[in-house]
């Protein structure tokens, strides 16, 4: 499989509900979130089954950042399934 990554410009007052969607996906591997300067404020690993109870204490820390920070960008890093070319030989036809 391959990641491929994506950023959003944002506010700050936006970046929980975006963080939330983003969670709600379920094929983000990571979420990394950035000042406009664009200095790591803190990165966030997601693995498969993380939810609930678990993504409590990583939403409440998202909205303390948010609350403190003005323009942002998150930088989303997603799974993506590679498609293997099907094999096209002689003994398929």
């Amino acid at each position: 499989m391959a990641s491929v990554k994506e950023t959003f410009q944002l506010h700050g007052e936006n970046l929980l509900k975006k963080v939330k969607e983003l969670i709600a996906e379920g094929n983000i591997r990571r979420i990394t979130i950035s000042d406009k300067e664009g200095k790591e404020i803190m990165s966030l690993p997601l693995t498969i089954g993380v939810v609930g109870v678990l993504l409590a204490p990583v939403l409440a820390a998202v909205g303390a950042v948010a609350a403190l920070i003005g323009e942002c960008s998150i930088t989303v890093e997603r799974e993506h399934e590679t498609e293997e070319p099907e094999n096209k030989g002689p003994e398929n036809l």
